[in-house]
């Protein structure tokens, strides 16, 4: 007798959850991989390279399949259309699996969940690519070539060959489908790096430093890292390394006083309370009550007294807070263009409408966020995407307006290895260019004269 439930059958539900329900890849395929802890590690390992893999895929896969399939994917029912997108993954990028099995298997899974009239149309389907793979007539059309080879959008592309040149725009796409170690920051007043690399090595943890910061590790290798002790004790936390460059570039000075305006799940407010080493205090805000309790969470995991959670609306002004701080972190809700790679549903989710509103969003609060830097206080505005309009223009825009901020070059509190990437006194990192996600930085100063 069969198991009453199989990898393939959880594979479909988290990408009708996905597809269908709009629910973020992310926490889709966490809720399952929590639901199913006691799966070994190899049948995790398969529902999440299969979920993600025909989600990176998937604007290829669906090319293939309507140039095979009578019935276009657009106007097939929900859970033969992911059937078959999960099948084709199989077949086009899991050497481990026959193909035989693949097909079997999606037929089988069609007539379990109630579609035994159409197993003959899944079969026909996937045996038709199996005979013709070779066959495909991919499209001449240099834009919808790249759009289906990477399962791009191509308004996207067209965005970024307006700022990148080809070379570049390719790379970035190539980067977003390649798989990456996970990245950690050691919390460094908790335990040292040379501690936490041994119990890394207790823990049967593969471990590399990160050569952009001396706290940062590309690490791999381990099953759940919930189970990891060195997790459990907050000695590190997960986050990346261009995230980090964040607190790394505002340099607080012990005793100072900083406020993260939009800061779930905390990772960089966390990182600030690591760098005061107990002295001063961070205050990590956001606008929901399940936001700030994410925060609280990892608060209570690291153990850091310096620093608490709010809920706030950081659109709105809060004159408690006005020139009370010495640093104000403003890392903004954008269009997350730059982690594609790690959120790969956002590329489908997103509109160019709504990166247009995200820059007038990001306007909008930091024409807030300003008033809470002191006189000589440190203002960063940061974003996970690569669009010039939620970035430089961004910066330019904030300049002219509040004469009172100058931009303080960011080269002077870099690595070497980042320092000639500096262009206009910010950063803007690009997967696939540099070890990292696709992000950006500016860090402004304030004068010394206050409100008036």
């Amino acid at each position: 007798m069969g198991k009453p439930i199989n990898e393939r059958e959880i594979v479909l539900a988290i990408l009708l959850e996905i597809t269908e329900h709009d629910v973020y890849s992310h926490i889709a395929l966490k809720n399952v991989l929590d639901k199913y802890q006691y799966l070994d590690k190899k049948e995790r390992s398969f529902i999440t390279r299969v979920t993600d893999g025909t989600l990176e895929h998937m604007i290829e896969i669906d090319y293939i399949l309507n140039q095979f399939s009578k019935v276009k994917v657009k106007k097939m029912k929900p859970v033969i259309r992911n059937i078959l997108r999960s099948a084709v993954y199989q077949l086009k990028y899991m050497d481990t699996v026959p193909d035989s099995a693949a097909c079997n298997e999606a037929v089988k899974l069609a007539v379990k969940k109630g579609f035994a009239p159409l197993r003959g149309f899944v079969n026909g389907v996937l045996r038709s690519i199996i005979r013709g793979k070779d066959t495909i007539i991919w499209p001449s059309d240099p834009l919808q070539a790249l759009s289906v080879k990477y399962s791009m959008p191509e308004w996207i592309i067209e965005l970024w060959l307006k700022e990148y040149d080809k070379d570049t725009v390719e790379k970035m796409l190539a980067d977003f489908q390649k798989e990456k170690p996970v990245t950690i920051r050691c919390n460094t007043s908790r335990i040292s790096t040379g501690e936490l690399e041994i119990n890394l090595d207790k823990e049967a943890v593969s471990w590399e430093r990160h050569k952009y910061l001396p706290y940062a590790y590309k690490i791999k290798g381990y099953d759940h890292l919930s189970e990891l002790e060195s997790f459990q004790n907050g000695w590190f936390t997960v986050q990346d390394v261009s995230s980090m460059l964040v607190s790394a570039v505002s340099q607080p000075r012990k005793d100072a006083q900083v406020i993260d305006v939009c800061a779930a799940p905390g990772g960089k407010a966390i990182h600030m309370a690591d760098l005061l080493a107990g002295t001063g205090h961070v205050e990590a805000r956001d606008l929901t009550e399940y936001k700030v309790g994410l925060i609280e969470e990892n608060i209570q995991r690291m153990q850091f007294k310096n620093i608490s959670a709010r809920k706030a609306d950081a659109s709105v002004v809060a004159k408690d807070s006005i020139e009370k701080a010495d640093i104000v972190i403003a890392d903004l809700p954008c269009s997350g263009l730059g982690v594609l790679g790690k959120k790969t549903d956002l590329k489908y989710k997103t509109t160019k409408e709504q990166t247009e509103d995200l820059a007038v969003i990001q306007k909008n609060i930091l024409d807030v966020v300003w008033k809470y830097v002191k006189p000589e206080g440190i203002l960063i505005y940061s974003t996970c995407t690569i669009n010039r309009q939620e970035n430089m223009d961004n910066v330019q825009w904030f300049l002219e307006k509040h004469p009172e901020f100058t931009l303080d070059n960011i080269e002077n509190y870099l690595c070497e290895e980042l320092k000639e990437e500096v262009k206009n006194g910010c950063l803007q990192l690009l997967p696939g260019v540099h070890d990292s996600d696709g992000f950006f930085i500016a860090r402004f100063k304030r004068n010394q004269k206050g409100n008036k």
